[in-house]
C-alpha cells in the first residue's frame, strides 16, 4: 500500500463496540478513481518529499528546532470555515448562534492539541520515561474562523465568521471530482469542516494530505464536534459530543491526516522508518491500534517490543486518552503546510496585528479579574475567553459600545493560561491572560 495515495477514512464503530476502525481502501479508491485528482494528488506527495528532506536537514544541521514552523519566529495561520449541511439557513437564531459557538469550541481545541497547550498534555511528565526517543511537537499555527472577503453568494458578510448552513459539500460534482468527493472550490483557500450525520458509525475522515485550493473537506460526525460548553446553552440540539468522543480529539485526528499523518500503527517499520510504516522515526512502530485507556508503557508493539505510544493523536484510543503528537510528527505537518500553504485564502483573517494594538489586558498575571482595555471605543464586538483545553468561560457581545474599559471576571477560575479572544467586524485577535 503506498501511502502517498493513500486518503484516510477515520470510521468509529458505535452502540456497544465503541471503538474506532478505518475503511482507508475504500476511500481511497473512490477519490484517486479520478485520474485529474491522482496526478494533482501525486504533485503535491512529491514536493512534499522535497520539503520534508530540506527541514529534516535543517533539524540535523541544528538549524531549527524541533517544535518546527513555517518560518522563524512566525505562527502559521489557517483560516477556517465550517459547515452544517443539514441545519437549514432558516433556522432558529439560536440555533444557529449555539452552532457557531460549538465551531469555535472545537477550534480553540484544535489550537490547544496542535500548540501542545492542552492541559491534558501534563501526563507526558511521567509518560515520557517509557519513550526515551520522543519528544511532543508543537505546529506554532493558529486555527482561525474567517470573517472577511467570504465567497459570493454565500450570504456571509465582512465581520461574522465563516460558519455556514444548508451549504452541500456531497455533489458539487467540480475540480473533475464525481459526487461525493466532499468538495467545493467555491470555499477554496479555506480549512473547510462539515459537520453532518455519518451513518454506519463512521466519526469522520479526511485526505491523507489535503489541498486547499480544491476546496477538499474534513467532515465529521455531528455527534464527535466540538465539546460540551461552558456557556449556556451547553449543547446544541442534534449536535452533542458524545463520549468517548466528546473532546474534539476526532477533528484533531483527522486534521493530522489532512496535514499528511498516518496513522501510528501503518506497519512496522522495517529497515528505515523514514520510508515505511507512518514514516515518522519518533513514533514506536506497530501494526496494532490500540482504543482503551491504558497506563502509558503498558502494550508493547508487536514489531519491536517497546512500548506503543498509545496516547498519540493519530491512534485509534477514545478523546480522554490521546493527548500529544510528536516533534517528528510535527514536522511531517510542517513539510505538508508549506507545500499547501499558498492555497490558504490569507485576505480571509483579516489584519490581527492591527486589532491586537487596539486593546490590552491588565493586570496580567492576574487573580482572576482584570480589565480589558481599548485604545479607543469599539462599537460592536464579541469577547470570549477559553481556558488551555478550548473551553470557553466566558461569551459576551457588546453592541454600540462607548466604554473604553471592560472588567472580566472568570468563573471559579484556576492558575493557569488563558486567551481572550476579540472579534470586530475588522476581524479576530487572541492574547494570553496568566492567572496566578
Amino acid at each position: 500500500m503506498k501511502l502517498r495515495l493513500l486518503f484516510a477514512l477515520c470510521i468509529a464503530q458505535l452502540g456497544f463496540a465503541q471503538q474506532r476502525t478505518c475503511g482507508v481502501d475504500a476511500y481511497m479508491e473512490k477519490l484517486m478513481a479520478n485520474p485529474v485528482m491522482k496526478q494533482q494528488h501525486q504533485a503535491l506527495q512529491d514536493r512534499f518529499e522535497t520539503e520534508l528532506r530540506r527541514l529534516v536537514t535543517e533539524q540535523l544541521e541544528g538549524r531549527s528546532s524541533l517544535a518546527t514552523q513555517a518560518a522563524p519566529n512566525v505562527t502559521i495561520r489557517i483560516p477556517v470555515a465550517v459547515h452544517y449541511p443539514t441545519v437549514a439557513n432558516t433556522s432558529s437564531e439560536s440555533l444557529k448562534s449555539c452552532l457557531r459557538a460549538l465551531a469555535q469550541t472545537q477550534v480553540n481545541i484544535l489550537n490547544a492539541d496542535y500548540n501542545a497547550t492542552n492541559s491534558d498534555i501534563s501526563l507526558w511528565n511521567s509518560a515520557s520515561s517509557f519513550y526515551p526517543n520522543t519528544n511532543v511537537g508543537s505546529m506554532d499555527v493558529q486555527f482561525i474562523l474567517a470573517t472577511q472577503n467570504h465567497p459570493a453568494g454565500t450570504g456571509l458578510t465582512n465581520g461574522t465568521v465563516a460558519v455556514t448552513f444548508g451549504t452541500d459539500f456531497l455533489t458539487s460534482g467540480n475540480i473533475g471530482c464525481t459526487d461525493g468527493c466532499n468538495q467545493d472550490s467555491t470555499w477554496s483557500g479555506y480549512m473547510n469542516l462539515v459537520v453532518r450525520n455519518l451513518t454506519g458509525g463512521i466519526l469522520g475522515f479526511s485526505p491523507l494530505g489535503g489541498s486547499p485550493g480544491q476546496g477538499m473537506t474534513v467532515v465529521i460526525d455531528n455527534n464527535a464536534f466540538g465539546a460540551t460548553m461552558t456557556t449556556s446553552p451547553a449543547t446544541c440540539a442534534g449536535y452533542a459530543p458524545t463520549a468517548p468522543y466528546n473532546r474534539g480529539r476526532t477533528l484533531t485526528h483527522e486534521l493530522g491526516h489532512f496535514f499528511n499523518l498516518a496513522h501510528t500503527f501503518q506497519s512496522c517499520d522495517g529497515s528505515n522508518c523514514a520510508t515505511s510504516g507512518d514514516r515518522v522515526c519518533d513514533t514506536e512502530s506497530t501494526n496494532t491500534p490500540e482504543y482503551d485507556c491504558l497506563p502509558a508503557g503498558d502494550v508493547a508493539s508487536p514489531c519491536t517490543g517497546n512500548p506503543q505510544l498509545t496516547m498519540n493523536y493519530m491512534d485509534y484510543v477514545q478523546d480522554a486518552c490521546m493527548y500529544m503528537f510528536t516533534a517528528g510528527q510535527a514536522t511531517r505537518m510542517t513539510a505538508w503546510y508549506n507545500t499547501i500553504s499558498s492555497q490558504f485564502n490569507m485576505t480571509t483573517l483579516g489584519n490581527e496585528e492591527i486589532l491586537k494594538n487596539q486593546f490590552t489586558l491588565a493586570p496580567n498575571p492576574s487573580n482572576g479579574t482584570f480589565a480589558v482595555q481599548f485604545a479607543n471605543p469599539i462599537a460592536n464586538y464579541t469577547l470570549q475567553v477559553y481556558d488551555a483545553t478550548g473551553r470557553v468561560i466566558v461569551d459576551e457581545e457588546q453592541v454600540n459600545n462607548s466604554e473604553l474599559v471592560r472588567t472580566i471576571t472568570l468563573p471559579s477560575a484556576q492558575k493557569g493560561v488563558y486567551f481572550v479572544m476579540l472579534r470586530t467586524q475588522e476581524g479576530i485577535a487572541t492574547k494570553k491572560v496568566v492567572v496566578e
